[in-house]
């Protein structure tokens, strides 16, 4: 892992100012910053990957929303069970999942 650029995705999160830090940069903070500490940024991952798939971009490619969904599932059941935010996310994500099979 490459800690000059976990430390760059830390700084960008704190520059942000927001709560979750949405879109392209979010995807790339929190993919980054998963890898590190799984339990403290994969809930925001999920989070953002369900929020991502339904951008209008996206939308228009079903095999990149899919691959988005999928991996926001694979991200929330990775949490532990003890993390307060598991089933919220991954409820949002097998939710969101579940939308768009044919």
């Amino acid at each position: 892992m490459d800690q000059d650029m976990v430390v760059l995705a830390r700084v960008r999160l704190l520059s942000a100012n927001r709560r979750v830090v949405r879109g392209v940069e979010g995807l790339w903070i929190y993919r980054l910053l998963t890898q590190v500490e799984p339990e403290v940024y994969g809930s925001k991952l999920a989070y953002v990957l369900v929020e991502e798939s339904g951008s209008p971009l996206v939308r228009e490619l079903p095999e990149r929303r899919l691959a988005l969904l999928d991996e926001a599932v694979e991200v929330a059941q990775a949490l532990s069970p003890a993390n307060p935010y598991r089933e919220m996310v991954l409820a949002r994500a097998l939710t969101a999942r579940a939308r768009t099979l044919p």
